[in-house]
């Protein structure tokens, strides 16, 4: 049976239930808080050099080391400074879709990943080279500095870039499906912690861009994470991956779901999205099908 959109929402109304097996993220649509229109929080492009041309993926299991991208584009700031957010391209005649993938894990799951919990999910790694998918990962810093070697070898394949999914991912905005809440220095410094992480492991191929944890924000969210230069990156499709048991649900939502410029969110995370990779060999061959072209989220944003 296809999961609707309502049933998604129904299902991240579970709260704290379903934070303790993904952390609240990507759940639903993202809230924002009350203040300045969706419109203006979009911004305008800024004046970045536009991103280089996807390359080949490298063969699954081997990706030797690349330099670093050229700067991706980034959003100008909204209004009074705050925080651009993305959520899909204005180009909207041009099928191109971004598949993003949220590699998550607080900064509290180290035991439960000690016990043999699989919070990296390689297997869907290997898929997306292995169909030359282009991605966007956007990974927490305990993610990256529980696999480390995953971490590099996803931020030196050109077939992916990397994005700031926070340190702890805990919550920007409270109520935000029971995270713990950060205040406003907290928040940046988290954001900071997150990208020393990524350059610890070793990956290169990070674009300044940022997506709140359970997707929550507010004008005070956007404030706190302003001097980080970053474009927040929403989406407007919820693959439903999250918990889910059949990929032929989770497939026929995203394909349901899917328009020119469109942005999928998705999760990379086995213990608690573990058909995801399944869904996607069936996503990726049917959009294509229909004459969709994969891109990562900086394409998107540079169009």
């Amino acid at each position: 049976m296809t999961l609707s959109v309502r049933n998604v929402a129904v299902a991240a109304a579970l709260g704290a239930a379903l934070c303790t097996a993904l952390a609240g993220c990507g759940g639903g649509s993202g809230t924002s808080g009350s203040g300045s229109g969706s419109q203006a929080r979009m911004g305008t492009p800024g004046a970045s050099a536009p991103p280089s041309s996807p390359a080949s993926p490298q063969a699954a299991g081997s990706s030797p080391a690349a330099p670093p991208p050229a700067k991706a584009p980034t959003l100008a700031p909204g209004p009074n400074g705050l925080t651009p957010v993305f959520e899909r391209a204005k180009q909207q005649t041009d099928k191109t879709v971004a598949l993003t993938f949220d590699a998550d894990m607080t900064s509290d799951q180290g035991p439960r990943a000690a016990g043999g919990e699989h919070f990296d999910n390689p297997q869907l790694i290997a898929t997306l080279r292995q169909l030359k998918v282009p991605s966007t990962i956007f990974m927490t810093g305990r993610w990256a500095e529980e696999y480390p070697d995953q971490a590099k070898s996803i931020g030196t394949d050109p077939n992916f870039e990397i994005a700031n999914h926070s340190y702890s991912h805990h919550a920007f905005k409270s109520p935000c499906y029971g995270l713990p809440a950060l205040d406003e220095a907290a928040a940046r410094a988290d954001v900071d912690r997150a990208s020393a992480a990524f350059r610890k492991a070793g990956a290169v191929n990070t674009v300044p861009y940022f997506r709140f944890p359970g997707g929550c924000y507010d004008d005070q969210a956007l404030r706190a994470i302003s001097t980080a230069k970053v474009t927040a990156v929403q989406w407007d499709v919820v693959s439903g991956d999250a918990f889910a048991k059949d990929p032929n649900a989770v497939a026929e939502q995203v394909l349901t779901g899917v328009k020119p410029g469109s942005v999928v969110v998705m999760h990379c995370t086995r213990s608690a999205a573990p058909v995801t990779e399944e869904a996607v060999q069936k996503i990726v061959p049917e959009l294509r099908k229909r004459g969709y072209r994969f891109v990562k989220v900086s394409e998107l944003i540079g169009k």
